[in-house]
């Protein structure tokens, strides 16, 4: 691991599992000086939310040029391998349906930018408002249900395409000690608000290939359609954006300290009082 390309010395913890006799080796590392692509900011001083601001936009830039521990970690951050996604939707004017989507790609995240970085006094949880001028799912999926009063059923390709992504996310932390240094213990991610100008979708196979041209029809309706299409696969697009983002913060968080990021961020004792022993 080179821990000199962004000016920082990694500390380094190896645990050795042993699991039906195979040795497991776990190497978990954090910063412990900070990486000089990373602005810090003081939350109990003025300007701390643009401050914020820049410091996240310079560290997603950064996740894109690549940070060696996160790339060892999920590979490219564009385009990034996601997590398989089990998909229900029941009850809904527009669609009651059961998708599997597995072999998922993500393209679009380099081009994030942040238009506001919020910081809570109270928890050290955030908000933050992102933009993505275009975000594209690509897989494969299994389906059976109806769109649109449409019946489904097939598997195959799929891809996703949606344009113009304003997101509202709401993160939940934790702080803890580890080395003399604050982290956040990222707890939970949540899309709060998603707005969008635009999709763009076509799922290959659509009804196991018995018809070609009714494939291409529907697709064609769902395109023209796109909003009500759109109301029917929003769990499954909000839920790929929280996957995303939770599973790199997280990551991110455990790596670099929240000293690095607030200076004058308070130890876990100073906000939640001392530990109790029981």
């Amino acid at each position: 691991m080179n821990s000199t390309r962004h000016g920082h010395r990694p500390l380094g913890i190896i645990v050795i599992l042993c699991l039906n006799g195979i040795a497991l080796a776990s190497a978990v590392a954090f910063y412990t000086e900070k990486p000089d692509f990373l602005p810090s900011c003081r939350i109990y001083e003025p300007g701390f939310t643009k401050c914020s601001t820049n410091s996240i936009q310079k560290l997603l830039d950064q996740l894109n040029i690549g940070i060696p521990e996160v790339l060892e970690r999920f590979g490219p951050f564009d385009p990034m391998k996601v997590r398989d996604i089990v998909f229900k939707q029941d009850n809904n004017e527009v669609a009651t349906i059961r998708a599997n989507l597995t072999d998922l790609v993500v393209k679009g995240f380099s081009k994030t930018k942040v238009k506001e970085s919020r910081v809570s006094k109270k928890d050290f949880g955030w908000q933050t408002k992102l933009f993505l001028p275009k975000m594209r799912l690509d897989g494969r999926y299994d389906m059976a249900g109806r769109i649109l009063l449409i019946p489904l059923s097939g598997s195959g390709k799929i891809f996703i395409e949606i344009d113009d992504m304003d997101i509202l996310l709401i993160t939940k932390t934790r702080l803890y000690e580890k080395g003399g240094f604050t982290f956040d213990n990222v707890t939970s991610v949540r899309v709060q608000q998603l707005n969008l100008t635009r999709v763009r979708t076509y799922l290959d196979n659509l009804f196991n290939g018995r018809s070609k041209e009714v494939e291409r029809s529907t697709n064609e309706f769902f395109n023209e359609n796109w909003r009500d299409f759109y109301e029917a696969l929003k769990p499954l697009i909000i839920e790929t954006v929280e996957n995303i983002l939770y599973d790199v913060m997280s990551t991110v968080f455990h790596l670099i300290p929240a000293n690095f990021f607030v200076e004058d961020i308070p130890t876990p004792q100073q906000l939640y009082g001392p530990r109790k022993i029981s």
